[in-house]
């Protein structure tokens, strides 16, 4: 059994790295949680935010708070898988086949502007995204322990990109935006940049060795049955919306049960309630939800988050105390 000072520890991890990246970001402090969250649990995360707002800084703030390598991509059509995987090239020296590995080796992966390189490119993160892994030429290598992909993608331009497949999709725990900075918030950034970079003199504060050990940890949050079929109940009524053609899959129950470990650590508990689903379920499934046609051209990027919000509203939540042992 784990003991309640392991959740602590846990806990503090967080406000330990929440802490540090603020000391570049600004006023994300949600945002940093949610991405420790997918540290901790092995996700993903899709940052879907115009151009300037600072998704490339968050993701190496991160990287550089948690010791972890970072590699950038730029997403482009003329990106070959073999860019990001690597490729076997013939060694004169030793007149044998050596492996050159891509950027795909790496603890953290900023894929910036994924939705700019050919469904063939993208398709080909789809084996590491899950398994951890990519074959290559027959040989299956394994990737970094832990192994996140943040991916970015501007909403506004559509001309020279590739919209993201359904199974890409669902792959990723969360898909976050960074908005607009407030007055005040904007103010600080300028401040804060006007006479250095802040970046340059952060100091790691969480050894990779930390984040396995709190994963350990999360997964041993108590979950009780009432909580597990609150969650299922609400999968199945986005799967039942009049304005859904594909609700949420087993994936994706399975993503928001890691996450909500996690968040209960957060939030000072041992056990998971229906506030912790009802607080992560939207951008854990949002972007696992496919409208039909005419409602998402009418309504937008709203009208999924609308739907995880009408089946919340319609759904029993389990009587006070059946959450806890």
């Amino acid at each position: 059994m784990v003991s309640i000072t392991d959740y602590n520890a846990v806990r503090e991890l967080a406000g330990q790295v929440r802490t540090n990246v603020c000391k570049v970001i600004v006023g994300k402090e949600d945002l940093i949680d949610k991405l420790f969250i997918a540290l901790v649990t092995a996700g993903h995360v899709l940052l879907q935010d115009v151009p300037g707002t600072g998704k490339t800084l968050l993701a190496k703030t991160l990287a550089k708070s948690v010791d972890c390598e970072f590699k950038r991509v730029q997403f482009t059509p003329d990106l070959l898988p073999s860019d990001l995987s690597g490729i076997y090239y013939f060694n004169p020296k030793s007149s044998e086949f050596a492996f050159r590995p891509g950027p795909l080796f790496t603890h953290i992966l900023l894929a910036d502007e994924i939705n700019r390189a050919t469904p063939r490119t993208q398709s080909s993160l789809l084996e590491c995204m899950e398994e951890r892994q990519i074959s290559i030429d027959g040989v299956t290598h394994a990737l970094e322990n832990p192994f996140m992909v943040i991916a970015t993608q501007n909403p506004l331009e559509q001309q020279g990109t590739f919209p993201l497949p359904e199974a890409q999709l669902d792959r990723f725990l969360f898909r976050l935006s960074m908005g607009y900075p407030s007055r005040e918030e904007s103010v600080t950034i300028l401040k804060r940049f006007k006479d250095d970079e802040p970046l340059k003199e952060l100091k790691a504060v969480a050894p990779t060795e930390k984040l396995l050990q709190a994963r350990q940890a999360a997964a041993r949050v108590y979950v009780s049955d009432e909580v597990l079929n609150y969650m299922v109940e609400l999968a199945e009524r986005t799967r039942k919306d009049d304005v859904v053609s594909s609700g949420v899959s087993p994936r994706g129950c399975q993503a928001l049960l890691k996450a909500v470990q996690v968040e209960a650590i957060l939030q000072g508990r041992d056990f998971v309630t229906p506030d912790d689903i009802k607080r992560l379920a939207s951008p854990v499934w949002a972007h696992r939800l496919q409208l039909r046609g005419t409602v998402r051209t009418r309504e937008g990027a709203g009208a999924a988050e609308e739907v995880i919000a009408r089946a919340i509203r319609d759904t029993t939540v389990p009587a006070e105390g059946t959450a806890a042992l």
